[in-house]
């Protein structure tokens, strides 16, 4: 077996950002608690462009109203919420911008913004460009690791007999696991060749 791995960068991130109101208020129209949401939304819009995003890294997701009854112990209804939530996707490619943006949200919070800042997904999308040089040094690794064992049996390697590919696999740096959690990650391919061996 022969082993390939390479650090690479994320190129492409995912972030999200929910934001709404809730009212159990019935003499609050719709209508205005559309209003206040939106203002909200836009608030995030064009802090969001402050922070140098551009207008194509930025989708305003479809708002989505919810009611839901509270009812007490009896099943007798008390109050009926109404929730209008929505939420603010960016995809970049600038990863570094999102790393560095989610911390200055915190500053609508003071405002009085209610807003869910969601982890942001990081991915790295060009293993196509380094496919060739990994398969290549992991295969390079197999026939190295093979002389090893041919020399230390007094023996020489005369052809391949089977050879085959790993999977490739991208995860973050230091976790076994996740993948999308950290800009730097690491991929790994292994190389499976089977030699024959003259004595």
């Amino acid at each position: 077996k022969g082993l390939a791995e390479q650090e690479v960068k994320a190129d492409t991130a995912y972030w999200t950002i929910g934001t709404g109101l809730k009212t159990t208020d019935d003499t609050i129209s719709t209508e205005y608690l559309y209003e206040q949401y939106d203002k909200k939304v836009q608030t995030i819009y064009k802090t969001l462009l402050e922070l140098e995003f551009s207008k194509d890294e930025i989708e305003i997701d479809v708002a989505e109203i919810r009611f839901e009854d509270l009812r007490d112990e009896d099943n007798n209804l008390v109050e009926t919420r109404r929730s209008l939530m929505g939420k603010i996707n960016i995809i970049t490619l600038d990863v570094d911008k999102v790393k560095s943006s989610r911390t200055s949200l915190n500053k609508l919070i003071a405002q009085g913004i209610t807003l869910t800042n969601f982890d942001p997904e990081y991915h790295f999308t060009r293993l196509n460009d380094i496919k060739p040089a990994m398969i290549k040094q992991a295969t390079q690794n197999a026939k190295i690791a093979a002389q090893e064992f041919a020399n230390n049996v007094d023996a020489t390697i005369a052809g391949i007999k089977t050879a085959s590919q790993g999977r490739f696999s991208i995860k973050d740096i230091g976790e076994d696991y996740y993948d999308t959690r950290k800009i730097n990650k690491k991929v790994r391919v292994v190389a499976n060749v089977e030699y024959y061996l003259e004595n």
